[in-house]
Order: structure tokens, then sequence, then C-alpha cells
């Protein structure tokens, strides 16, 4: 069984027991903690598909927030890879060059509620 959940504008195939890197929640969600997303777009059960419009009633992920520690801290930020952004205008001598790592955090898939 997996769904597609739709979480902080993304969308995720969901299965039971499963990780899954969203965006990071905020400081409000602390590790351990249980969050509930009731976005889901699709439940898939075994063959048998159920598609919303645009969500599909009743159903919901429950998830928990690992953990993940940092110089003896726990904490639920986890960093993805860096993105190289480099600008230049030929021959004016205008040159940037930004690095970028977003925050993540990291979800562990409890249950599915369809």
């Amino acid at each position: 069984m997996y769904v597609i959940v739709e979480i902080q504008g993304q969308q995720f195939k969901a299965e039971k027991d499963r990780f899954l890197y969203v965006h990071y929640l905020g400081d409000a969600v602390k590790a351990g903690d249980t969050v509930e997303f009731d976005r889901v777009l699709l439940v898939d059960a075994d063959g048998a598909v159920k598609v919303g419009a645009p969500t599909v009633e009743g159903a919901k992920v429950v998830c928990e927030v690992a953990a993940h520690e940092v110089e003896g801290q726990e904490t639920t930020l986890f960093k993805g890879d860096k993105v190289i952004v480099f600008k230049k205008k030929r021959r004016k001598g205008y040159r940037r060059k930004n690095g970028h790592r977003q925050y993540f955090s990291k979800v562990i898939i409890k249950d599915i509620v369809a």
C-alpha cells in the first residue's frame, strides 16, 4: 500500500516504515514528535486505486520526526547537497558565485489511514 501525499507544496510517494526528506518543518516540531499530513492525493491499496478530487476524504499519513545529532545536540535539521549559483556577464568583469544548502526534516512514515 502506498499513497501520494502533498507536504508543503511538494508531492511524495509514501509507504509505511519508509523515510522522507521534506522541507524543514520549523522549530515548533521536535525530534520524536508525531506529525499528520491530510493532503492525500491518491491511495493505492494492493491494486485498488482511489484518486482524490483534489484530495481523498478521511485519508491521512501519520509520521514521526527523526532525530539528528549535531555537535552533541539533538536536532531535526538535515542539510541537503550544496547548490552552486554562478552568474557572469561576459566582457564586463561581473562574476558572482554563491552556494546554498537547503534544510530538510527527516520523517518516518508510521501509519497510513485510508
